[in-house]
This record gives structure tokens, C-alpha cells and sequence, in this order.
């Protein structure tokens, strides 16, 4: 596997707060896979982005993925 072209190449952060931003990327990612045209993700926006519901979703995709990314970094012991 050529890493340098992967746009995840590894888990491993130096932090916590590399860790988060790790986890963000790896949520916006799993949008832009699920929905490839950029056209329709700005078309929902406005559906999702005054919903606090489909907000507090989001905010737990990107937990999920911090805990797994903090699982992997053994919790920066």
C-alpha cells in the first residue's frame, strides 16, 4: 500500500486534539463517499444545518470515530 497517496494513512496522532481533527476528517470523508457530487451535498445543507437533530447525529458519527481513533493511540498514555 502506497501511503503517501492514502489520504488515511494511519490512526496514530500526536495528541488528543490531532486525534479529533483525525475524527472530523474521517466523518466529512464518509459523506463525500456516501454523496460524491458536491452539487447535491450544498443542495441538502440547508436541510440539516438548522436541524438539531441531524446536528446531534453528526456530533456522534464524529465521537464514534474519535473513540476509535483514541482506542488506537492508547488513549495518549
Amino acid at each position: 500500500m502506497n501511503t503517501t497517496s492514502s489520504w488515511l494513512p494511519s490512526l496514530l496522532t500526536e495528541n488528543p486534539e490531532s486525534g479529533f481533527a483525525l475524527a472530523l476528517k474521517l466523518s466529512r470523508m464518509a459523506v463525500k463517499f456516501t454523496q460524491p457530487s458536491a452539487e447535491v451535498r450544498s443542495e441538502l445543507r440547508p436541510d440539516y444545518e438548522r436541524d438539531a437533530d441531524a446536528l446531534i447525529a453528526a456530533s456522534h458519527v464524529v465521537a464514534v470515530n474519535f473513540a476509535t481513533i483514541a482506542a488506537a493511540n492508547g488513549y495518549w498514555r
